[in-house]
């Protein structure tokens, strides 16, 4: 079955401060749960000018303790892979991201894109989709599943709320 997330927020700042707000985010006092973010590899094409990154975030298993009680959820972290292609002279930042935890029992991946807004350059648009599938886990799948929708759901609107905060602290007031 497995359950989606459906982001679209315009960010009023422009593109290049919303690119540097995202890239230093974490880790971040605002949100515990993501204890590390180590970039594993950049390069930049010198042909298109696109700056390619691959890097892992180190997360704690928010899992509550009930469900950790399955000894294959009975870890402290989680990893996820993050890979992006930043186009400064397209103005857009594309970034593909999976779980590398749990492999054998779940999927989640997510696509998010970053770039200029067309209502007002001086904006920048935040588009992601995202989907997690449990399998494996016998009756728990619905279990985990809600679970996953429930906390995907508050970490959209929290890494939007981190992204805010940061924008404001770095350039002001949002750009009309």
């Amino acid at each position: 079955m497995g359950v989606t997330v459906d982001v679209h927020e315009v960010f009023r700042y422009p593109f290049e401060q919303v690119v540097a707000s995202y890239l230093r985010k974490y880790p971040s006092p605002m949100e515990k749960h993501v204890t590390a973010i180590k970039t594993m590899e950049e390069k930049t094409d010198l042909s298109t000018g696109i700056i390619y990154r691959r890097r892992i975030a180190t997360c704690q298993n928010v899992i509550p303790e009930i469900l950790r009680k399955v000894s294959v959820l009975k870890v402290s972290d989680i990893y996820l892979e993050e890979e992006s292609w930043l186009n400064m002279q397209e103005r857009n930042m594309v970034m593909k991201s999976h779980c590398l935890t749990w492999t054998q029992y779940a999927s989640l991946s997510e696509e998010s894109v970053f770039r200029e807004s067309l209502e007002n350059p001086n904006w920048t648009e935040f588009i992601q989709k995202g989907k997690i599938s449990i399998t494996g886990a016998g009756l728990l799948n619905c279990v985990l599943e809600a679970f996953a929708q429930t906390f995907l759901n508050q970490g959209v609107k929290k890494g939007i709320r981190i992204m805010e905060t940061l924008l404001q602290e770095q350039c002001g007031c949002p750009f009309s």
